[in-house]
This record gives structure tokens, sequence and C-alpha cells, in this order.
């Protein structure tokens, strides 16, 4: 149909693209026919016999009706059709309007928002701040401490408590001598130092032996979740009934199998943490300098976006958190009421979101940028280390379409990157390891 069209465009802006399309009358009026026939077989009118109404009666009762059904479904026909043939880059939704039934055509205006047709800039000037780490043996050693840590048991003690024992305690908080809701406990475990509680209550508790009493003054957060209790002064009287310190296990036999050394001892457990944190480094230090180059882009190119691809990251971003609350609290997305993540939520990252993916894929065009099969492969690879049965997940995300397409998304994104080290510049910096990898916790929250 779209050789029989004749289509006007207009470049309203930057993002946006007006069609005037014109359908020749007798499309419409041979579909209104069709209908009209086939209405005639199956109407029901007094005076006549099923499938003997004429159709000059039909047209009379229903033809206005079946009309403007037709335009429609034309109009959505032939404007995806006209987008087409005019090799336009729509995103969203086309708007209708100014729909016209003339003489010889159909008539009618659609107004789309195109991809940006921006140029790359500033790819020369960019600087670009990479992280470099070592891992020496004092980081060996803190990662198994930390290692001994999550599998500490806490035994009842004698005494004082003190930063890092637990404590069993009862309270009950009040403001101006009146209870408040939630602020009641029995049994409640406290690690000391954890700072789980508001300020001053931990320091509090802190000396305290089991079998003290104690009431302390503390005052809410002014920015406190419960807006009734925020800026307030509260009383907690305390009753301390234990206090357990903490008692890491020793590196024997039973805990060095826990990790899956049956033999070689410490030094094999010291080899395979160093092997571990040697993959949390790469793939760390990888998206910290991801981050640094794309905020470097970022910087020397600013546009407007079109505001479809923005309100479908807005909504991307947004069913993404839902899907965590729904995995961390139980339950499903659908149950959570979306007013409880307003849109303001998730704006400014959705812009930036939305800017760098039209950068990103400016600049594959712009370079021709094609996917490293092999490198692929290596991805693929690195990643099924981390499985028990590598081989399975190899086959899974070879013979799967969609997974394949999905890693050559990101090492294509991994090429642009080093697209962008090899055009700009690249100033280095030593850091721990443990910066890096907090520095890369925080980019993710």
């Amino acid at each position: 149909m779209a050789k029989d069209l004749q289509i006007t465009t207009n470049k309203t802006s930057d993002n946006q693209t007006q069609l005037n399309v014109k359908v020749p009358v007798e499309q419409i009026q041979n579909k209104v026919e069709g209908r009209l026939r086939q209405v005639a077989k199956t109407a029901k009118i007094d005076g006549f016999r099923k499938g003997k109404v004429p159709i000059s009666h039909i047209r009379s009762q229903y033809g206005a009706g079946i009309q403007q059904e037709v335009i429609n479904d034309v109009i959505r026909d032939t404007v995806f059709e006209a987008i087409k043939a005019e090799n336009i880059r729509a995103v969203g939704m086309p708007n209708i309007d100014d729909v016209k039934l003339e003489d010889e055509f159909l008539v009618y205006q659609a107004t789309v928002e195109i991809f940006p047709e921006i140029k790359v800039a500033g790819i020369n000037d960019i600087e670009i701040e990479r992280h470099i780490t070592d891992i020496n043996e004092e980081d060996v050693d803190v990662m198994i401490e930390n290692l001994r840590k999550q599998r500490q048991e806490f035994v009842e003690k004698e005494g004082a408590s003190e930063d890092g024992d637990q404590v069993i305690f009862d309270f009950e908080g009040s403001i101006d001598g009146e209870q408040f809701e939630g602020g009641a406990a029995t049994d409640f475990k406290l690690t000391l130092g954890s700072n789980q509680m508001i300020p001053g209550f931990e320091a509090g508790i802190k000396g305290m032996s089991a079998g003290d009493e104690k009431t302390i003054d503390v005052t809410f957060p002014e920015d406190y979740q419960a807006e009734e209790l925020a800026g307030k002064a509260a009383q907690f009287n305390i009753h301390l009934k234990k206090v357990e310190a903490a008692k890491l296990p020793e590196i024997d036999t039973e805990f060095l199998e826990q990790f899956g050394v049956t033999e070689g001892g410490i030094e094999q457990l010291r080899t395979e943490v160093r092997k571990n944190m040697t993959r949390e480094i790469k793939n760390a230090a990888r998206n910290q300098v991801k981050q640094a180059a794309f905020d470097a882009l970022l910087e020397k190119n600013e546009f407007d976006v079109p505001s479809a691809m923005l309100e479908q990251e807005v909504d991307r971003q947004r069913d993404l958190l839902m899907q965590r609350f729904a995995q961390q609290f139980g339950g499903n997305a659908d149950s959570i009421d979306k007013d409880m993540l307003p849109r303001e939520m998730f704006e400014d990252q959705a812009l930036r979101a939305t800017r760098l993916g039209i950068l990103v894929s400016r600049l594959i065009e712009e370079n021709n940028l094609q996917v490293d099969q092999e490198r692929v492969e290596t991805f693929i690879k690195e990643t099924a280390e981390n499985y028990e049965d590598p081989s399975e997940v190899i086959d899974y995300y070879t013979n799967d379409k969609q997974q394949r397409a999905n890693i050559e998304s990101v090492v294509l994104e991994d090429q642009v990157v080093d697209f962008l080290i090899d055009q700009g510049k690249v100033i280095d910096k030593q850091v721990g390891y443990q910066e890096l990898l907090a520095a890369q916790q925080q980019s993710m929250m």
C-alpha cells in the first residue's frame, strides 16, 4: 500500500518529525463497502429477513460508524508504512491529528519523535581516570578474616559490653512520658558498633553488663522516616539481659572444607581466595573505567532526548526496582503500588541512561564497531568459571540466542569503552583493593 501513499515530511525539531499523509479515497470506499456487505449478511432489522436487508438500508443505519472504523484502521495501518517508507527512526507512538476526508484523499498529519541525529563531540578531549590496584598479602589476610567473621558465633560473657559484642535486652521508649508506637521490644538483639539504631542509642548501652537497667536519652534525627518522631527527644528504659562476645572459628580442616579446600591447607585457601579477589577487582576495575569513560563522554555531549525514550527508561527503572523489592520482601512486583515509587525518583538517572544509550549507539554507527566474537567467547568462559559445572553454563550462553545476544551487547559496550580510552586521555590512579571495591559498591546503590 505504501506506493499508493503520498507523503511529505517536515522536521520540526531535532527530536521530532511531522508527516503529512494522503491515502487514496477509493481505498476507504472499498473497505467501507466490504464491511457494509458483511453487516448485511448478519444484521437483524425489523421488517426484513436475516441476510435480506438492502445495502441502502444498512448504509443509512450503520454507514457513518463503519466509515469511521475504517478510517481509524487505515490510519493505523498506513502511518507505520509511511514512517518506514521515509526511513524515519521513530521512537514511541505517533500522534495523529488534522484528519480530513476529501474528494480524492483521506488526509492526516502524524507527529513522531525521532532518534536524535547527533554527532558525538569531544572524544579526543575527554579525560578518563582509570583505577589500578594490586592484591597484597595483607588484603588476603583481611579477606580470610572476613570469611571467619561471616561464620562467627556469639558466646555469653561476663562484664561490661563493648563494640563487637552482641547484647540482648528489653527496651521501652517514651516521649514526654508517653509511650509511642514501635518504641518497645523484648529480647532485642543488637551488635554494638553496627550503627543499626538511632544516634546515641548504642553508645548508651555500651558498658552495661547483664542484669543492668538504665534510662538513656536520645534524639531522633530530623530526617527520620517516621515524621511524627523526627527531631523529637526520647527516653528509653533499657533492661540488659545478656552480653555475648564474638568467637571466630579456627582455620582447621572443618573450616577449610567449607570452601572446598580438602588438601593444601591454609596456603591452598589463600590461593583460592586470591583467585576470587583477582576476579572481583577485574570486574570492579572494568566497571570503574566504564563509568569514568561514560561520565566524561556525557560531559562533552548535552542534548535533549525524546520524551518517549525518557518515559520508557523511567518505567524500566521503576519496574526493576519493584522487582528487587518483590525478591527481597516476597510477593510479586505487580502487588507493589507504583505510587510508592514516584516518577521524580528516577528522572535524573533515566535521563543519564537515555542520553548515554543514544551516544553509545551513535558511536557504534559512526565508527562501524562490530562485536568481537573472540571477546564474547572469553566473556562466556570467565562467567562460567563462577559455577560448579562451567561446561553447562557455556552451552547455555552459546546456544540460547537471546542470552548470547545479551552478552554480545555487554561486550560491544566494552569495545566502545576501549575506543574512548584509545581516543581520549587516560590518567591512571593507584588505589587499594578495598577502596576499589567500596567505590564499585557505592556506584551500584
